[in-house]
């Protein structure tokens, strides 16, 4: 347990930052799934607005420090692949 004013402070600070990351992160999967599941019926068009509306909510993500830069790459890139093989 943490004994001194910082450390106690930081732990506070700590469990903050866990709450707003945790839904910032859920907010992306959200997005992220919204995509897949277009990808799954085969609706192009419904893949292609869920992944204009899931990019940046990636990309916000990165610059929150939620997700990597390289991470948030990689899920578009594999992403904007398989909703250009519909089609």
């Amino acid at each position: 347990m943490a004994n001194s004013p910082q450390a106690k402070k930081r732990a506070r600070q700590n469990e903050r930052r866990l709450a707003v990351n945790k839904a910032r992160r859920s907010r992306i999967r959200t997005y992220l799934r919204a995509v897949e599941e277009a990808i799954a019926s085969g609706d192009k068009e419904a893949a292609t607005a869920a992944l204009r509306a899931a990019q940046p909510e990636l990309m916000r993500g990165v610059t929150k420090g939620v997700y990597h830069k390289n991470t948030a790459s990689r899920k578009m890139s594999r992403l904007s692949a398989r909703v250009k093989v519909l089609g």
